[in-house]
């Protein structure tokens, strides 16, 4: 599936190794609020560091659209980097992010140290892969490794154009497992092969559901996408979330799932609410039948069986995307009733990022998944079936 150079690959003694890691973790008041970001980066950075090179790290943090925003510093991802990795990792505080500061950093280094850049979106020429901060971000560095998935369906500097003027590229651990797991489950998976598509918009997720009818034994859709197709099914949604100009195309793959023999499995009862919030009146009526002045805020008990139920048949199972409004602690039922149904079997289950992770995470079922990608946009355009630029770019081997 892959060819890609990988960290395995390469010979780093004594080299300088520019590693893009995806860094973008949330932060409440300058602490981070969850790390796997930053431990699924660790087995990269620790090999690297073993075999004597000198690592530089690099990283985006939120949108600070091209200027330096406190708040969205890279500081505290070196201070928990520091405590991670049991050593010191220098912090090179610079707006230019390739400045003084970073280069004397960086001519300090000796083998097995560790340098942290500043967020690389303090440079406009970043999202816009400009050759200049691509040459500058090389200038620093011999080798580059890319390892950060949730970011390589976006051409940057630091995902792409930094590839082109460096001696070596190569893949991170990291990638290497998400481009097998994600690559495998949906170019040869072990059938029966079941993906849960939720969360709100069909738009988000039209070329998901092409190309997953063309692979899929079932495929399940939940969440507010799930209102556009009981409409393409002539139902009633009241004030459910309605995206009215896709519903034609709900009644294109539905017919597209017939003609394909792949069973499509659409909510049969939804939990009604008046008001957007926890703490209200709700009761479960049929999909198909929701009163105007109410909205579908999760899937009904009937639907948390019938899903678990296909998912409990399965060998492959992705998912993405959450069944209900799963923040509100009486719509999360049908999210963790999925949860739990691919926690119990005996198969290949992987989360495709993004709010499902969150959800998984939160419920205590995590270390139940095969594996629970790191990138979920680029999780979605995987699925889809597209090439990612930041995999593209690195070296083949």
């Amino acid at each position: 599936m892959l060819n890609k150079k990988s960290v395995d690959d390469l010979q780093v003694k004594g080299k300088k190794v520019l590693v893009r890691c995806d860094f973008n973790v949330p932060l409440k008041d300058g602490v981070i609020s969850d790390e796997n970001r930053i431990t699924a980066a660790l087995p990269t950075i620790r090999k690297l560091v073993e075999d004597g090179a000198k690592v530089i790290l690099c990283s985006h943090m939120g949108k600070p659209k091209g200027e330096p925003k406190t708040e969205l510093s890279l500081t505290p991802v070196a201070k928990r980097l520091s405590e991670l990795l049991g050593k010191e990792v220098v912090f090179a505080k610079d707006d230019a992010v390739v400045g003084e500061n970073a280069k004397k950093a960086v001519e300090a280094m000796k083998d097995g140290d560790v340098v942290l850049l500043e967020n690389t979106r303090y440079r406009k020429e970043e999202t816009k892969n400009e050759e200049s901060f691509s040459k500058q971000l090389a200038s620093l560095a011999d080798i580059f490794v890319n390892d950060a998935f949730g970011s390589s369906h976006r051409a940057h500097c630091s995902t792409v154009g930094v590839a082109e003027f460096v001696e070596e590229s190569a893949v991170g651990y990291l990638m290497e497992k998400e481009i097998e797991f994600l690559g495998n489950a949906v170019n040869n998976p072990e059938h029966p092969f079941v993906a849960i598509l939720g969360g709100s918009k069909v738009s988000d997720k039209i070329n998901v559901i092409n190309n997953l009818l063309e692979k899929v034994d079932t495929l399940i859709i939940g969440g507010g996408m799930a209102y556009t197709f009981a409409v393409a099914k002539g139902g009633k949604v009241g004030d459910s979330l309605l995206e009215a100009d896709k519903v034609d195309y709900a009644k294109e793959m539905m017919a597209k799932a017939k003609e394909k023999g792949v069973r499509l499995l659409l909510p049969t009862d939804t939990v009604i609410t008046k008001e957007f919030k926890n703490d209200t009146e709700f009761k479960t009526v049929s999909s198909l039948e929701i009163p105007d002045g109410w909205m579908g805020l999760d899937i009904g008990e009937k639907s948390r069986e019938l899903f678990a139920d296909a998912i409990k048949e399965a060998k492959t199972v992705i998912w993405n995307g959450p069944m209900g409004v799963f923040e509100f602690e009486n719509f999360a039922a049908g999210t963790k009733a999925v949860a739990q149904a691919m926690a119990e079997i005996d198969a290949t289950t992987i989360i495709g990022g993004g709010d499902s992770a969150a959800a998984v995470n939160q419920l205590g079922f995590g270390d139940k998944m095969t594996h629970i990608s790191t990138g979920g946009g680029a999780s979605l355009e995987f699925l889809e079936g597209k090439d990612l630029p930041g995999v593209v770019a690195v070296q083949d081997k």
